[in-house]
């Protein structure tokens, strides 16, 4: 269980992240305390959200765990593996949410909380940017969680139903990528509202799976590509790296879905971004004669090349969203609506 507590923090209160962890060196659960150097302030913070009967908003990434140690087992990530057991006293865990979450309900016990209300503030898993993040994991996990949330067993610290806030609705092209490139593709759905994976949200596991939009237009199947005929490569390596500054290539990196393209691909696959990003001009697919436009979809299986919306069909929607900014692509959305307004699912339990 080591790095289990690596992402944790109170939510909104930047300044005091991963503020609980297990004692001793065991990293058992029951063990949860608050970290000593910012205890008491918060404690303060906690006593004041008590008073005005107020929740503790927690973000857990079962995936961070996953991500930053090599060793971490990854079916301790999900809830359905029973190869994993931890046993803390007469606890059995075999899942690594829950017992992150018991840590922070040992903390808050131990210092006079333990009636305190807690809600998952973020939880979920990407579909892109790492190795292990791909649509069967995400929705191994997020139905998992979902089962998990709404069964009503609760952690085995304490019981009943979990309330939580699904990350994220959609993806964010524009999101700080200094903790990976994967902090981009959390999303449920598709930029176009197209659902990434069969999701049933009642939690139960049926035939009830999320909807697409309807009626979303795109622009002409157009695409900005590599040209195979160009005899002068002395300016590409700065072309790529242009592109993919005003754009967003990281599907590009290690682990994620279009790795596997070759050199030819990858500048394809950057200059295909940048074109979009620009609507689709003809005079932002040229890059020194190193790209032409197509009509083929270079697109395969596993990696799919963008294509832009029609602005003029969807303008007036995003005058009706004024709390998000939205980049209007078949690919990653950008939205900065905040916490729990443009992002986050809610799933609350009661």
């Amino acid at each position: 269980m080591g790095g289990l507590l690596c992402c944790c923090h109170i939510e909104d209160s930047p300044g005091l992240r991963d503020v609980y962890e297990s004692q001793g060196g065991n990293d058992l659960p029951s063990t949860g305390d608050f970290r000593s150097d910012v205890k008491d302030a918060t404690i303060e913070i906690i006593q004041y959200l008590y008073l005005h009967d107020s929740p503790f908003t927690v973000n857990i990434y079962p995936f961070l765990s996953l991500h930053g140690n090599n060793h971490f087992p990854i079916e301790f990530a999900f809830f359905d593996g029973e190869s994993i057991r931890v046993k803390d006293g007469d606890r059995i865990y075999t899942n690594v949410f829950d017992a992150n979450l018991d840590t922070l309900v040992s903390a808050l016990d131990k210092n006079g909380f333990s009636n305190m209300t807690i809600i998952i503030g973020e939880v979920g898993w990407q579909t892109d940017g790492d190795k292990n993040t791909n649509t069967q994991n995400a929705r191994r996990f997020n139905q998992g969680l979902l089962e998990h949330a709404m069964s009503g067993n609760g952690t085995p610290a304490r019981g009943g139903p979990i309330n939580v806030y699904l990350f994220s609705l959609i993806d964010k092209n524009a999101k700080d990528i200094n903790a990976g490139t994967f902090e981009r593709y959390w999303g449920i759905f598709e930029f176009d509202r197209k659902p990434k994976y069969e999701l049933d949200l009642t939690g139960k596991n049926g035939n009830k799976g999320l909807a697409a939009v309807e009626g979303v237009r795109y622009l002409s199947k157009r695409w900005c590509v590599f040209n195979p005929d160009a005899t002068d490569l002395e300016d590409l390596p700065d072309s790529i790296s242009y592109a993919c500054a005003h754009s967003d290539c990281t599907v590009l990196g290690y682990g994620s879905s279009c790795n596997h393209l070759n050199p030819e691909g990858n500048a394809s696959y950057a200059f295909n971004m940048y074109y979009q990003v620009n609507n689709q001009n003809d005079g932002n697919c040229d890059f020194s004669r190193l790209a032409i436009v197509t009509d083929e979809d270079p697109s395969n299986k596993v990696c799919q090349f963008p294509l832009c919306l029609h602005l003029s069909i969807h303008l007036s929607k995003k005058k009706a969203t004024s709390n998000t900014e939205e980049v209007l692509m078949s690919g990653p959305l950008s939205v900065n609506g905040g916490v729990k307004r443009g992002g986050d699912l809610p799933l609350q339990v009661s």
